[in-house]
């Protein structure tokens, strides 16, 4: 532990968190329990599910930043989540309860302590409010339109405090008999670690600068260019996007739809197969479209860089799998794997995963349930004795917060075959790819 993170983490503010998001689950566990209760007995919903929708954005607005980020994802989810509690949910995404004025005021004004004051015009009520950081309109000296991403104050110790308790949180799942051999600790490290890279704003604007870079060829992306010279390490500044516009289904007809998701599954598509930089965090807060189907990607707090084994092995097990090569999917788990057990029956995980695969092989969007895969997957790999490598959680995380989209908008969507034309170039060098056509 550095010098930097003793100072956010100390024992009595551990014990105080713990016990706030202790109080703040049970208290809210009761009311939400209670309401479920009452409306069985009164057999009747009567507008219990948006009501306990709208408990759920409370109380996770109380527990702070860690659990917005869980509210945001599941958002997300309304395959698998009802709407009345995705709807309420996706306010977090860029419409969470803002710091007050004067707070986010004393911020900015302290991150350029040091520097003159870049800003002719600087409208303290944010335009988005998320769950790291507030994003305000301003205009600079010279006259250039901006965003400026503020980072909320004190959100650097809570956050600290929520990765030291779920470590200690993960410590004691691992010593549990059945999960004793899953590297809990290297999974919450890689996993949470990443949550915790949001708070570094120099990287962000660097992933900006390199996911414009990779996606430029695809022609039909617009991500904000930072402005290097006017960053902090509180303050992100890039170019301002006016007229973003979030469209719902039922506002676009079938070929535009079916448009636009492709699109979506091309970007994310060269992000883990060609590029390995990767978005994951494309919930509706953070990827807009208009009705030429291009799309604008915002906010590169949680970008990650998958090392080049990992996305090759990603892309090789994904183009099996929509081939139906079972087989020569478990044979790329078994290679990949971080830990093989000593008893470990490598020939029935791979009669089992084959198996898994011929079911979902071809599978339309809304007939393939990833999250549901992933599940039968991880736990193939636990009755089996294989650990997989925790850098695989990142490319999965970013194919389910876009997932439920997807299906939304189109369900005769072909994850898989959608996949293959990338998939054909994972091992070609980026430099000598030809420019994609849309």
């Amino acid at each position: 532990m550095t010098k930097t993170t003793g100072r956010l983490v100390r024992l009595p503010g551990l014990v105080l968190r713990c016990a706030w998001v202790g109080l703040i689950v049970a208290c809210y566990g009761v009311v939400i329990a209670g309401s479920a209760a009452g409306a069985r007995f009164r057999r009747s919903t009567d507008g219990r599910g948006v009501r306990d929708g709208d408990r759920w954005v409370r109380m996770l607005t109380r527990l702070g930043p860690s659990y917005i980020k869980i509210g945001q994802l599941l958002s997300t989810r309304r395959d698998l989540l009802p709407e009345e509690v995705t709807t309420p949910l996706a306010r977090l995404t860029d419409g969470a309860a803002p710091p007050r004025r004067r707070r986010i005021e004393r911020a900015v004004r302290e991150a350029y302590r040091d520097r003159p004051w870049p800003f002719r015009e600087f409208d303290w009520e944010p335009v988005a409010s998320g769950s790291i950081a507030t994003v305000h309109e301003a205009v600079t000296l010279d006259g250039r339109r901006v965003a400026v991403k503020v980072r909320r104050p004190g959100i650097e110790r809570v956050m600290w405090q929520d990765f030291t308790l779920t470590a200690s949180a993960m410590s004691l799942m691992g010593m549990l008999p059945k999960l004793r051999k899953m590297p809990f600790k290297l999974m919450h490290a890689q996993v949470g670690g990443a949550i915790l890279r949001q708070l570094d704003f120099a990287a962000e604007a660097a992933s900006l600068t390199a996911l414009r870079d990779n996606l430029v060829r695809s022609g039909n992306v617009t991500i904000p260019a930072p402005l290097p010279e006017l960053c902090t390490p509180e303050t992100v500044v890039m170019e301002f996007i006016s007229d973003l516009r979030r469209f719902e289904p039922g506002e676009l007809d079938l070929a535009t739809r079916r448009s636009v998701q492709r699109a979506v599954l091309a970007a994310v598509y060269e992000m883990l197969f060609i590029d390995g930089l990767v978005h994951c965090d494309l919930h509706p807060g953070n990827l807009y479209f208009d009705l030429n189907a291009d799309l604008v990607m915002l906010d590169a707090g949680f970008v990650i860089r998958l090392p080049d084994p990992v996305r090759r092995s990603f892309a090789d097990f994904f183009i099996n799998m929509a081939m139906g090569d079972g087989w020569m999917c478990a044979q790329i788990v078994i290679e990949s794997a971080a830990e093989i057990a000593d008893d470990c029956d490598l020939e029935g995980f791979r009669t089992a995963l084959g198996e898994l695969v011929a079911e979902t092989s071809g599978a339309k969007s809304g007939e393939f349930d990833l999250a549901r895969f992933a599940g039968r997957l991880f736990d193939l790999q636990r009755r089996f004795g294989l650990f997989p490598a925790p850098e695989f959680a990142f490319p999965l995380l970013s194919l389910l917060v876009i997932e439920g989209m997807i299906k939304g908008f189109d369900s005769d969507l072909d994850f898989q075959a959608e996949a293959i034309p990338v998939l054909r170039r994972r091992n070609i060098p980026r430099d000598a790819q030809p420019a994609v056509e849309r």
